[in-house]
């Protein structure tokens, strides 16, 4: 079992990507994460090749069930958690007009409540210790709103919100939160 975890959900090929293999050059199982696990292994590779430990998960961040699962299993089998990376997009471009409410829910279910999961979780075997960090990733959308991304700007507004709050009451506790940009 390794001494530190670093999860990153929405490990894709860009910036997801480009930081579990930071962490994993630092000495923390890299613990990658997105909705269909096939697509991690080019990444587990190059971080095992490059001496790095991964650990790839296909888990659906939406659903409460496989994140608590997803935060369990890593606490027993590979590490303490000690950093949470929320990076999930889930930018569309609509018009308003255009955009269906399944559209506009689903848009939020992955680039805000998925994020409020995973902080959440995060939080819960963080606090205990005394110290941990949660970053989450924006956009721009975060602070302004375009047009045609309606759907996308007010899932980012609430991820930044969802952070403001949890830094607000975890960082007292030790536990680091941060939103960027």
């Amino acid at each position: 079992m390794a001494d530190k975890a670093a999860i990153v959900i929405g490990a894709g090929d860009a910036l997801g990507g480009a930081v579990a293999r930071r962490f994993a050059r630092e000495g923390y199982a890299a613990v990658i994460v997105r909705r269909h696990a096939d697509q991690l292994e080019p990444l587990a590779q190059s971080i095992r090749d490059a001496g790095g430990e991964a650990h790839p998960f296909g888990v659906d961040a939406r659903k409460e069930e496989e994140m608590v699962g997803l935060f369990d299993r890593v606490e027993a089998e590979i590490a303490p958690v000690e950093v949470c990376v929320f990076n999930i997009g889930a930018n569309v471009n609509f018009p308003i007009a255009e955009t269906t409410a399944r559209v506009f829910f689903k848009v939020w279910e992955m680039a805000c409540f998925a994020g409020f999961l995973a902080g959440r979780e995060a939080a819960k075997r963080m606090t205990p210790r005394g110290r941990g960090t949660v970053i989450f990733t924006g956009a721009t959308a975060s602070v302004r709103g375009r047009e045609g991304f309606a759907a996308f700007a007010s899932a980012k507004h609430g991820l930044r919100a969802t952070a403001q709050s949890m830094a607000r009451e975890l960082g007292p506790k030790g536990v680091h939160v941060a939103h960027t940009i």
